[in-house]
């Protein structure tokens, strides 16, 4: 089966109530979907200190190539 869009899910839902009216029959209340949990700072903050990390490799090794470099001309 498809998914239904949020309009058309609506829309069945209205008819079904408007027929409930007609015929007595209350109309059965759609299941709400959860919604996905947004991550956590600690996640994110935990990110940026492995980023920093990884340039702070980075730099460190630069430098030691530019050392090199230097002491070899000398």
């Amino acid at each position: 089966m498809a998914k239904k869009s949020k309009l058309a899910a609506r829309a069945a839902e209205l008819e079904a109530a408007v027929a409930g009216l007609f015929t007595g029959t209350p109309a059965v209340p759609a299941k709400k979907k959860r919604r996905k949990a947004k991550k956590a700072k600690v996640v994110k903050l935990a990110k940026k200190a492995k980023k920093s990390v990884k340039k702070a490799k980075k730099a460190a090794k630069k430098a030691v190539k530019k050392t090199k470099k230097k002491a070899k001309k000398r």
